[in-house]
Formats: structure tokens, sequence, C-alpha cells
């Protein structure tokens, strides 16, 4: 009985001194990792850390001309477009330009079979001499007329009978030769000429094609290029300034450059500017015009424009990448004593690369323009290149 009872406690002991030996062990792991181990970040350095002067490039901010303008996207659309059609019916007998031509104005583009309303005409000029005809025979009778009413051989009733006549006829003779001058007009119509300079389209009707004046669809659309036109639009809160400097100087500069804003497309000037703001965009719409002699500008194009408004001159510029943000607002560091400090800045008007500062820098003053990640106030910085800008040059940074 007592044999029974101790092996099931032997099993029990071994747990314990298990479980006891698990716990010894993970004190001593404890004790280890809080009194022992090298912390990681004294055994072994930051790769970044920099004890040295960080090395900076600089720039010098220069006083110089800085123009204002607003940026805005814009889409190029045609100065006129018309579409031919045609304004008699019949057969289209010739087409006498290819898709895409430049054409002038007054340029023949087609023509219509002419053989009915030259028929036409030469109806109503028969009917016209023949009237003609009539008329002067009146006309004699009515000087007969005349002579027999001063000898009292007739009635006046007669003489006055003859002067209706006559006076019918000169009418009748008016309308004929009115019809005459509509066939010759609908006889022209047959030839079809540009209305205006410009490009031509594709063509919508082959030559043997039946055609009407009613076709709404046309024969070619021409669109006038040179000139042409850009619409852009601002956001409200700029039209206070372009319409003041609207008032200082007329047909203000524009310039319409591609979608990567690499290449100038044209030169132009604001002809235009829409009579109210759009409340569901907030925008105001304007129209500037480009003489576009190289026709680099083409309908539906969507560029970048810029809009000129005045020009600050003797302005305090440095780089855009020279300038920093942070919650306090706008800063940049200047070198001094070669350490870096903060300078907060009031920024002006931006162009290109290069913004104008007008408070908290001045000209001639070095700002760091690469190595600003490893700065802070005060650190000691080596000035890698420190180049000198020309009066009136372009801003560039160093190396």
């Amino acid at each position: 009985m007592s044999d029974s009872l101790a092996r099931p406690a032997r099993p029990r002991r071994l747990i314990r001194a298990i479980v006891w030996l698990l716990l010894v062990l993970a004190l001593l792991a404890l004790v280890w990792f809080f009194a022992w181990r090298k912390p990681a970040t004294e055994a072994t350095p930051p790769a970044n850390s920099w004890s040295g002067p960080v090395p900076v490039k600089v720039v010098a901010a220069a006083r110089e001309s800085l123009t204002v303008r607003i940026k805005a996207i814009g889409t190029v659309t045609a100065l006129n477009t018309v579409v031919v059609r045609s304004r008699v019916d019949g057969q289209l007998l010739r087409v006498a330009f290819n898709d895409g031509d430049m054409v002038r104005k007054g340029q023949l583009l087609a023509e219509i079979d002419p053989a009915v309303y030259r028929v036409r005409l030469a109806q109503v000029e028969g009917a016209y001499q023949q009237n003609q005809a009539q008329l002067r025979a009146a006309e004699l009778d009515l000087a007969r007329f005349k002579r027999l009413v001063d000898q009292e051989s007739i009635a006046r009733q007669q003489l006055d009978v003859q002067e209706a006549r006559v006076t019918e006829l000169r009418g009748a003779l008016k309308s004929d030769q009115a019809q005459i001058d509509d066939a010759r007009l609908q006889l022209s119509y047959t030839r079809i000429e540009a209305p205006i300079a410009g490009r031509l389209g594709i063509k919508r009707v082959d030559a043997g094609n039946q055609i009407s004046a009613g076709d709404t669809n046309g024969l070619v659309t021409i669109n006038q290029t040179t000139p042409i036109s850009v619409f852009f639009t601002i956001p409200e809160t700029q039209v206070a300034s372009l319409r003041e400097a609207q008032r200082a100087t007329a047909g203000l500069a524009v310039e319409a450059w591609d979608r990567d804003e690499r290449q100038t497309l044209g030169t132009g000037r604001l002809v235009a500017i829409d009579n109210e703001i759009d409340v569901t965009t907030g925008t105001l719409r304007l129209k500037a015009e480009f003489p576009n002699a190289d026709d680099a500008l083409f309908p539906n194009q969507f560029v970048n424009m810029r809009l000129a408004l005045n020009t600050l001159t003797d302005a305090v510029v440095i780089p855009t990448d020279a300038v920093q943000y942070g919650s306090k607002g706008t800063y940049a560091y200047v070198i001094a004593d070669n350490k870096a400090t903060v300078r907060m800045l009031v920024l002006g008007p931006t162009e290109g690369d290069r913004v104008a500062v007008t408070q908290g820098l001045a000209a001639g003053e070095q700002v760091v323009l690469e190595g600003l990640d490893r700065l802070r106030e005060g650190r000691a910085v080596q000035v890698v290149d420190m180049p000198a800008p020309a009066a009136g040059s372009p801003l560039r940074s160093g190396g």
C-alpha cells in the first residue's frame, strides 16, 4: 500500500524541480539583459553620425529683376472655324483640295454640276428680252397716243391706259432682272470657295455624291490658325492683381509652353477677359491671341500658360530649392562664421526656379543649397563650393 502511494509522488516532485529550474534560468536571463549586456547603441555607432563640420554647397542671394507671372492651363482654339456647306443642290463634280491643306480666302474647294442652273439662267434671260421688246413697243405707242391726244384725235382714256401698260411692263422688266441676278447667284454657288484662310480638315463628301443646301455635316471644316487663340482660366483670388496690371499695361504679354514646360510654343498677348466669374469653379476665363506664324500651336492642344503681370526690380532672389518649410513657416539656412543658422523668411513671387525674398534676407548672404538634411541651428559647416553669380545672371548652385 505504501509503494502505490509513493509512485505518483515522484513525478510531482520531478515536475516541481523542472519548474523551479526554468524560473531560475529566466531570472538569470533578466539579470544579464539589464545588468551585464552592453547596449547596441554603444557597441555600434550610427552609420550616419557625423561629428565634424557638415559639407554644404551654398549660393549667394542676389539682387535681380523678377517677373511676376500667373500660371494656368489653357486650350488652343482656332480663331475662326467654318463648316463649308453647299448653298445649292446638285451633284458634286469635283473636289479641288487635299485633306489638311492650307487654303487662302476665295480659293476654289469644289464644284457642283452647273448645267441645271445655266438652263434656269437662260430661261429668265429670255423672259427678260421678251418683256423688254414689249416695253419698247408700248413706249412707242405711248408717244404716238400723246400726239393724237394733242390733236384731239383720240380720247384721253386711251392715253391713260397706255401709260398704265408701260408702267406694268417696266415693273415686269425689273422682276425679270431680279430673277436673272438670282439665277446668276445660284450658278455662282456651284463653285464652292473658301470663306476664310486657314487649314482644312478631312473631307466628308467625295466627288459624285448628290449634296444639298440643307446638309448639316458640310463638305469640310476650315480652322483659322494664323493667328490663333488660347482660352485659359485663373483663380478669382488673382483677379484683382490681373485687373490692376491690365490698367497699367494694355495687352499683357502671355507665353504658351508645352506640357513638360521645357519649350516655349509662342508669345502673344491677352485680348479679352470674361465679364463674370464662374461660381461653380471660382475661376475667370481669359482669352489670349498668338501670331502662330510657325504653326506651333494646334487647335484643341493643351498648353501651360504664363501671364506676365509686372516686373519686380532690384529684388532679393534665391533658388526655390534653398527654401525650407516648417511648422513655424518658411526658412533657410544662412552661413555665418562657418556655422549654419536658421533664418525665417517672407517670400514674394516665384519665377521658374527662383523666388523673391521680401523679408529675412539681404543680398550677398550665403544660403545653403545642398547638404540641408544634416543641418541644425549652430552646426559647423564646411563650404564645398561658393560661386559668386554675376549681377543680373541666373542663380546657379555650386559644383
